[in-house]
């Protein structure tokens, strides 16, 4: 099941009562709009033992624009689909996405959790919609475009507990490079963090790196334990489950 329930969320035009198609990603339940476009690329606490071996918060220019380009480029037609009957008051049930007009660029993020009650927070991570999607008790409150990794060194998918926060952390490995307001997700190194350049064209070791705005909201609210699921180019709408249980 957990491959079915990532979301990453790929643009636009959200019609949140009526359950557009999403991309079901992995690491973040991010949810991506099949209702929209493709995703558009624009301008965008403590060091634990195994340190060494996060990616560097500068991320790393991928060999050749042409691999990148070829990983993120690709348009979704806008597709309709009635939303199916859902227990409302299942907490892991998707009951919102953001109204997000016109796709999601490299360094563009969005939050909005005003009136959304208290309940588990799960995160999805898409990894060809390239978007980081995260959910309360159901409601997406946070969405933004995500820096990965690259064939070379990529993001794995799966569903991942986030294993320590580490407010202040930065890579022994990548000359100190600052890596803020760290999530970790894997023991070798794979984590959601801050200081990274999330413009089109650069990629990273693995690791999923988001704007520091988006990344210090999403910090303050998740704890030790919380959901991230990792997919690749899986869909799913509103009504939609975010279970890892099968």
């Amino acid at each position: 099941m957990a491959s079915r329930l990532a979301f990453a969320r790929e643009m636009a035009h959200v019609q949140a009562m009526t359950g557009g198609m999403k991309w079901i990603a992995g690491l973040s339940l991010a949810v991506v709009a099949l209702i929209g476009t493709a995703v558009l690329f624009g301008r965008g606490t403590e060091a634990q033992a195994h340190m060494e071996t996060w990616l560097s918060s500068e991320d790393v220019l991928a060999d050749g624009s042409a691999a990148v380009d070829d990983a993120i480029t690709f348009v979704a037609n806008e597709v309709v689909q009635e939303t199916p009957p859902y227990d409302p008051d299942d907490p892991f049930v998707i009951k919102r996405v953001l109204p997000i007009e016109g796709p999601i660029r490299y360094g563009e993020w969005h939050w909005d959790d005003e009136g959304v009650p208290d309940g588990p927070l799960v995160m999805t991570v898409d990894l060809q919609a390239r978007v980081i999607s995260v959910f309360r008790n159901g409601y997406e409150i946070g969405a933004a475009a995500a820096l990965l990794g690259t064939p070379e060194h990529p993001t794995p998918t799966g569903t991942f507990p986030i294993l320590t926060k580490e407010r202040h952390n930065v890579s022994e490995k990548y000359n100190n490079a600052p890596m803020p307001w760290t999530l970790r997700l894997t023991w070798d190194g794979v984590a959601i963090h801050g200081g990274s350049q999330v413009e089109r064209g650069y990629a990273s070791h693995g690791c999923i790196g988001v704007p520091d705005e988006f990344v210090s909201r999403l910090y303050e609210i998740a704890e030790v334990g919380d959901v991230v699921i990792i997919t690749d180019g899986v869909m799913t709408g509103v009504g939609g489950s975010l279970s890892t249980e099968s």
